[in-house]
């Protein structure tokens, strides 16, 4: 099992009722992470229409996980 660092920012934060947590998990790769968040948490947004950092550097989805990452989900933002 894993420790992972997760910060989540506008439509994930309001799904996941906070902006950080620390979630003990199994999941071997962002992507797989993310599935189980979705679950959770019932986000919404493809992972196509996201862009996801681990330690400070943008990463490949498929990037494997090690204990103790950082991990931002990070949706499209629009502004004005």
């Amino acid at each position: 099992m894993l420790n992972i660092d997760l910060q989540y920012f506008a439509q994930l934060q309001d799904a996941a009722g906070r902006a950080h947590e620390i979630r003990t998990t199994s999941a071997p790769t962002a992507a797989a992470l993310y599935d189980e968040l979705r679950d959770v948490y019932s986000f919404a947004l493809e992972p196509a229409c996201m862009r996801v950092a681990i330690n400070a550097a943008f990463s490949p989805w498929e990037q494997p996980l090690r204990d103790g990452d950082h991990v931002v989900f990070i949706p499209p933002v629009t502004g004005g």
